[in-house]
Formats: C-alpha cells, sequence, structure tokens
C-alpha cells in the first residue's frame, strides 16, 4: 500500500481503510505532505516513492529477474497501453495481461477479473482503483488471488501513458507536486489540496502536542 495526505485523511474517517494500511506488509511514503507530518512527530522518513517514479525501476528489476507484471486499473485500453509502452521501453518485460478498472467489484464480473487474473500467474498485479476502492478490494479478494505480491498504485497507467501529465523536475524535487496537480485538474482536485492538506496538518499538530484527534 501507499500513504500521501489523502489517503491518510480518507482512513482518518474509515476504520476499514485504517485496518488494511495497519496490517499490510508494506506501506511507502507516497507525498511530501506525509514526510512533513513524520519531521512535525520528530520521526524519519526516506524520500518519497510515487508509483510513476518507482515503475521504471521495477520494469528494469522485473526486466532483469524475469518477473512478469499484471496491470488492473485506469479506464478502458489504458493499462493495455500503459504495459505496450513499457514494453517498448524494457524489452522482454514479461506483462502477463491486463484489465481496466471499469467493472463490477464484486459478484460475477468481479470473479470473472480474478479468474482471468490468476490463469496467467503473474509474479505482482499492480491495482490502481483509487482510494479506497483499491485498498478494499485487494484486502477482500487477497485470499482467491493466486499472485505472490499485491500492490496499490492509484493513477500509475494514467501516469505511464502521459493520460495524466507529471509535474516538472523542479516542482517534484521542492515538494511541489500536489500544487501541479491542483492546477491540471481543480475542480476534481480543490478540495482534496486546499481543504484536506490544511487539515492533515492541523491534525498531526494536535497530536504533537498530546491533544486528542477525535472530531
Amino acid at each position: 500500500m501507499y500513504a500521501n495526505v489523502h489517503v491518510l485523511n480518507t482512513a482518518y474517517h474509515d476504520p476499514e481503510l485504517r485496518r488494511i494500511l495497519n496490517q499490510a506488509d508494506l506501506v511507502y511514503c507516497d507525498g511530501a505532505g506525509v514526510k512533513v507530518g513524520a519531521q512535525l512527530l520528530g520521526n524519519y522518513l526516506p524520500e518519497r516513492m510515487t508509483g510513476a517514479d518507482w515503475i521504471r525501476e521495477l520494469c528494469a528489476a522485473c526486466q532483469e529477474r524475469g518477473f512478469s507484471l499484471y496491470f488492473l486499473g485506469g479506464g478502458p485500453g489504458v493499462a493495455a497501453l500503459s504495459a505496450e509502452q513499457l514494453q517498448a521501453q524494457y524489452p522482454g518485460l514479461k506483462i502477463a495481461g491486463t484489465h481496466h478498472g471499469h467493472y463490477d467489484h464484486s459478484g460475477p464480473e468481479n470473479d470473472t477479473v480474478i479468474a482471468g487474473v490468476n490463469a496467467l500467474h503473474p509474479d505482482i498485479l499492480l491495482v490502481g482503483l483509487g482510494t479506497p476502492l483499491q485498498e478494499k478490494w485487494i484486502d477482500r479478494n487477497f485470499d482467491r488471488l493466486d499472485v505472490p505480491v499485491v500492490w496499490a498504485v492509484g493513477a500509475l497507467v494514467d501516469f505511464v501513458t502521459g493520460k495524466k501529465p507529471r509535474a516538472p523536475d523542479w516542482m517534484l524535487d521542492h515538494g511541489l507536486e500536489w500544487l501541479y496537480r491542483l492546477w491540471a485538474e481543480p475542480r476534481r482536485l480543490w478540495k482534496r489540496y486546499l481543504v484536506g492538506n490544511p487539515l492533515f496538518i492541523w491534525r498531526v499538530c494536535r497530536q504533537r502536542l498530546g491533544w486528542s484527534c477525535q472530531e
């Protein structure tokens, strides 16, 4: 799993998501805001690691070791396109399969998707359905998946294909990707960043001061 400010704000009001994050084998820092929060609490986190950053290294490692990937998520055709682009950049990379994320995530259709994944035996399943759906989908279906590693990846396939553009390097280097994304999608993201970011820091400060975080 990964944690950014939006994920942690969602988990604050969602006990199920909070439990899933706490029980995950690995939760990595996906945003500069989480690093700032950790520092305010006197803790240290290594550099943030977003999906758009680590996917190249993951593909290179899988190419070298012969591991296969399966992409689940994004709009129709986006996961398949991301697989094509990555295979072009990493010849010999094994993509076991892809499936878009716009389907009924329970019932017969979900059963069909899981059966399709299992039939291809990928080494790593990358699930990008958005928070909290992707985390809850992984938690509810993990025991049914014949996959060693299941990884929540958010909008990874959109970033790989360029459907969602990345911020310039200078903004990435200074923890300002959130500002770029707000500029790119103001109607969808204004509340997440303009309300969510200050609210997250306020909660961290209250924790630092030993105040109750119940609202």
